[in-house]
């Protein structure tokens, strides 16, 4: 918690601030989803790497922070499961911002639903994690004929 509460300082130029409650459940969330996913961790964990990471984010105001965090922690332990441990925290995490900033433009729908599925299967198949295969398909026609 007190690593947490440390990111202020880092954060705090990007007008993102945590109170000591935030931080609590954060780690409460941790707790739960290294649970749910059967995952353990030595140290603080990926937390603070996830909030200096993403503080700089067009897309990250003190609106949405919180709940921000919490969906990328959770995000990030799923993910971790489904790339079976094939790219580092550090990569991960990179790449979730990559994606967040750029294709996504903030929206952690697109982030889990498409980019980081999409990466965990090329991760799986041994493929680059930003893989994309040309599908071959012809372009949609001005009538919606192929």
């Amino acid at each position: 918690m007190e690593e947490i509460e440390k990111c202020n300082d880092f954060t705090a130029k990007f007008g993102l601030i945590l109170s000591r409650l935030d931080a609590i459940k954060l780690v409460e969330t941790r707790a739960l989803l290294l649970k749910n996913n059967e995952r353990i961790e030595f140290g603080g964990g990926v937390i603070d790497k996830i909030i200096k990471e993403f503080c700089d984010s067009p897309y990250i105001s003190m609106y949405n922070y919180v709940k921000t965090l919490h969906e990328l922690i959770e995000m990030f332990y799923f993910y971790k499961n489904e790339t079976l441990d094939m790219i580092s925290d550090d990569d991960l995490i990179k790449f979730m911002k990559h994606s967040f900033d750029g294709k996504c433009q903030g929206s952690l729908e697109l982030l889990s639903g498409r980019e980081l599925a999409n990466m965990a299967r090329n991760i799986r198949f041994g493929y680059a994690p930003d893989y994309s295969e040309d599908t071959g398909y012809e372009e949609e026609g001005e009538y919606g004929e192929y």
